[in-house]
């Protein structure tokens, strides 16, 4: 495959970010949301699970799509990074609002919002240029 990233991790990495997305939206349901009621970021810490989990489902894609399309597999490596990146920036920034409040994240959210853009942007291309061949 590629010496980076391969299919198996890909999977894996899908695997682990969508089953930390169930399990913090179970969390939050039943034992965090008190606290951010309180707080008045549940919007926000939902919106971090969704994103998250919206990823995971992406790259689990992407890892099955690696394994059946190795002539994309620079594109999809660059997916990759830029979508899990992005999710670490972007809800990961959500995630530390939801619970702080703090504004000095502000900048994160954003960095994050255009990584899952230039990865979706990657998977178009490759798309595009499987259909080329």
């Amino acid at each position: 495959m590629n010496r980076f990233v391969s299919s198996y991790q890909v999977l894996m990495l899908a695997g682990l970010l969508g089953f930390g997305a169930v399990a913090l939206g179970a969390f939050a349901a039943h034992r965090l949301e008190p606290a951010l009621q309180a707080l008045g970021t549940t919007d926000t810490f939902e919106l971090a699970v969704r994103y998250q989990f919206y990823h995971a489902i992406a790259l689990l894609a992407v890892g099955v799509w690696m394994r059946t399309h190795p002539a994309a597999l620079p594109m999809l490596v660059g997916a990759v990074l830029c979508l899990s990146g992005g999710v670490a920036c972007f809800s990961g920034s959500l995630y530390v609002l939801a619970f702080t409040k703090s504004i000095q994240v502000w900048w994160v959210t954003p960095l994050g919002g255009l990584l899952l853009l230039a990865g979706w942007l990657l998977l178009m291309l490759a798309a595009w240029k499987e259909r080329q061949r």
